[in-house]
């Protein structure tokens, strides 16, 4: 998150005109506030169901022990949502769902079931090694073949149908879906997870004011394209030239999940092999 450029720069641009610090857990950010009680600590709380209940426990844990300089800035994103925007324009190019498997460890694979009945499209959950990530495209085919969309779990070892109830509990204990934007898809109804009216002192929007204000991007960056699958990456302009991992544009290039920055990697490998 730190690497994401916006419209004035990134944090990691802006480390040196503010206190701008790398955790690696909202437990962390919680320990920052109770170590400076003189200071505010704002985490930026990113991420999808996946890190939502970690962000829930530190709220309740603030709560708990009266952090009142804690707070954070929620953009806990919503996968589902987000599946049903991109089938919803009918110009996406989506056949089906390679579906996150840390993701569904929470949520599990039926909470797809929705997709597949309403838009008939596969969505198949697959672990990271390279033989889960096969057999999960195997198995998409299978279904597209057959003409039988249905969820299904190939990361069964921690992927259930009803994912952690517990995990999900503390999410809708702490928050609530709301309209939010998302870059280079735009705003996408119930996708973003704010806090509840109880835990409101503890929301950095509502203690500072703070806003979102969409804006058109200017740089000419079509990862929105991408991410709709209506464009490879070499075909947005910026890609290779402006736009590469160390200078990134866009947050498809930051990620090394992105898909701008897996075609930059592989395929200049296979351009130097050739």
């Amino acid at each position: 998150m730190i690497r994401v450029p916006g419209k004035n720069g990134s944090l990691e641009t802006k480390r040196s005109a503010g206190n701008v610090k790398m955790v690696t857990s909202s437990e962390d950010a919680l320990q920052l506030a109770r170590d400076n009680p003189g200071k505010t600590v704002v985490f930026v709380a990113v991420g999808f169901e996946t890190t939502a209940p970690a962000t829930a426990v530190a709220v309740k844990q603030a709560a708990k022990e009266g952090i009142d300089n804690f707070c954070i800035l929620s953009n806990h994103k919503l996968v589902v949502p987000a599946m049903q925007a991109l089938l919803s324009d009918e110009k996406n190019r989506i056949d089906a769902f390679l579906c996150p498997g840390h993701v569904s460890v929470i949520i599990g694979y039926g909470a797809f079931r929705g997709i597949v009945e309403q838009y008939c499209k596969p969505c198949v959950v697959a672990g990271f090694e390279p033989m889960q990530i096969i057999e999960g495209l195997a198995e998409i085919c299978r279904q597209i073949i057959e003409g039988k969309p249905e969820a299904k779990t190939l990361y069964t070892a921690v992927v259930t149908e009803k994912g952690n109830q517990i995990a999900q509990s503390v999410i809708s204990e702490c928050f609530e879906p709301m309209d939010g934007y998302w870059r280079g898809l735009g705003k996408i109804p119930k996708s973003t997870l704010q806090l509840k009216e109880k835990f409101s002192k503890f929301d950095a929007f509502k203690r500072f004011g703070v806003t979102e204000k969409p804006e058109n991007d200017t740089t000419g960056c079509r990862c929105g394209e991408v991410l709709c699958g209506l464009i490879d990456p070499p075909q947005c302009e910026l890609f290779g030239s402006v736009c590469e991992p160390q200078t990134p544009v866009g947050p498809c290039m930051v990620s090394s999940e992105g898909a701008c920055a897996a075609w930059f990697k592989y395929n200049r490998r296979e351009k130097r092999s050739r």
